[in-house]
């Protein structure tokens, strides 16, 4: 097989992963198809020009997804009870 050939079977099975990447998702947020996508092993800068968007807005979405993750796993804390005001007698 020529080099040629090679590259535009890699182009081709791009554009096929592109197109199955926004039917996964159509119906969903940015967010959530950019979760979907990462989750299916994708990196950003493919997530990126798969959903029309920037490397930087991927990347922010999901860092934030990793952080709400991280927060759902921690235990709640037990700290002070929420301050309530108290009226002093008139």
């Amino acid at each position: 097989m020529s080099v040629s050939n090679e590259k535009e079977i890699v182009n081709l099975l791009d554009q096929i992963l592109k197109v199955l990447a926004l039917l996964v998702a159509a119906d969903q947020s940015l967010t959530e198809r950019a979760r979907l996508l990462k989750l299916a092993g994708m990196d950003n800068r493919t997530i990126a020009e798969v959903l029309n968007t920037s490397d930087a807005t991927i990347r922010t979405l999901t860092a934030n997804l990793r952080r709400r993750e991280t927060k759902q796993k921690r235990a709640p804390r037990l700290g002070r009870r929420p301050y309530t005001a108290k009226l002093l007698p008139a």
